[in-house]
């Protein structure tokens, strides 16, 4: 699916162990390690990730590498958020995920929200001045935060010295990588 080289790049993807939206987490998982980043997902629980297909039907399980409480923020370069209504609802009283938004906000590092995910930003408080793209439902949220939301299928957003890229849906995939490919590339 890509030609880029992100050997030595580090991924960290934050999620929970049900509910997550199956491609927007396999998709960019399974695109980043083909192009020879080092991605690692961590969960709630170690373990088993039940995701779901349009946030009901089962999805494919996928293998958490560690427990959000075990993580460094600090030992990666970009952030990913991946959706799911139940997922991204719940991710957000997570506190390690939460904290680890804002370190990368923080330290100027990127952080790719998708779907759902940027409500795990407006937890962290790290959306004012921000513009960014979400699922339609969140726009109220995202505002209410200090965000802009716009309706595109990506959006890079540099604004606060660091950088956020969102997309809509799962329909948004393709774009949302190339722009996570370009973000990894500069770096």
């Amino acid at each position: 699916m890509t030609s880029q080289n992100l050997a030595g790049h580090r991924v960290l993807v934050l999620t929970t162990n049900y509910g997550v939206e199956q491609d927007e987490l396999v998709v960019p998982v399974e695109h980043l390690r083909d192009a020879g980043a080092h991605v690692d997902i961590a969960a709630v629980e170690p373990g088993r990730i039940d995701t779901l297909v349009g946030d009901r039907e089962p999805g494919k399980s996928v293998q958490a590498s560690h427990a959000l409480a075990d993580i460094s923020p600090d030992a990666y370069d970009l952030l990913l958020i991946p959706g799911g209504t139940l997922n991204a609802d719940a991710l957000r009283c997570q506190d390690p995920a939460v904290r680890a938004v804002q370190a990368f906000a923080a330290s100027g590092r990127t952080v790719a929200a998708i779907c759902h995910g940027p409500w795990l930003a407006v937890e962290a408080h790290v959306l004012s001045g921000k513009t960014l793209t979400s699922y339609p439902s969140l726009a109220t949220d995202i505002r209410n935060a200090g965000g802009t939301w716009v309706d595109e299928e990506v959006f890079t957003c540099g604004a606060g010295n660091w950088t956020l890229i969102t997309s809509r849906t799962p329909d948004d995939l393709p774009a949302f990588l190339g722009a996570i490919d370009t973000a990894l590339q500069s770096d």
